[in-house]
């Protein structure tokens, strides 16, 4: 099983993908947390952040997780994912993939910009930042759509209702 949690930078994905991560591991210890960021690192740091890196990002995230679940190993992976041929990719060659869209306000992640991304783009001090001067495609066909800017709970409760979309599709 791949989870694939999408959504802006500040929409909540490390924090949930983390916790989700931390609930499943109990009863699928074989099981991994990707963060697109932090793969950028282990890969060395040699992409930019202007739409062809991230199209190289996205592709090597989608084929290690092709990788780990050809070896039964079960995935939750947190990335911005702005490239829809690769959602389509995934849900064509990965044997059980649950595509999650956490949908935030784009001033909700304004005001959690710890990184200072957005509020440097929208003053034409920083660029290539996905949501200001690169596109955010909303995912075509998402699992499951949860507003993470709060209205939809806490990151807790967030993890909760995946958790029980995630049950109730195996439950089929």
């Amino acid at each position: 099983m791949i989870v694939w949690l999408i959504g802006l930078s500040g929409a909540g994905k490390t924090t949930v993908g983390t916790r989700l991560a931390a609930r499943l591991r109990p009863e699928l210890p074989n099981l991994v947390y990707l963060d697109g960021d932090l793969l950028r690192d282990v890969w060395g740091g040699d992409l930019s952040h202007d739409v062809a890196g991230r199209e190289v990002n996205a592709a090597r995230l989608s084929k290690l997780c092709l990788m780990l679940d050809r070896q039964d190993i079960h995935v939750v992976a947190a990335v911005l994912s702005i490239f829809p041929r690769w959602q389509a990719w995934n849900r064509e060659n990965l044997s059980s993939y649950f595509e999650v869209f956490l949908d935030v306000p784009m001033d909700v992640v304004v005001d959690r910009d710890t990184k200072g991304l957005y509020r440097a783009a929208l003053q034409g001090r920083g660029h290539d930042v996905v949501g200001v001067d690169i596109p955010f495609p909303r995912p075509a066909d998402p699992d499951l759509v949860l507003d993470s800017s709060g209205r939809d709970g806490t990151p807790d409760e967030l993890t909760d209702r995946i958790l029980a979309a995630l049950h109730a599709r195996t439950a089929r």
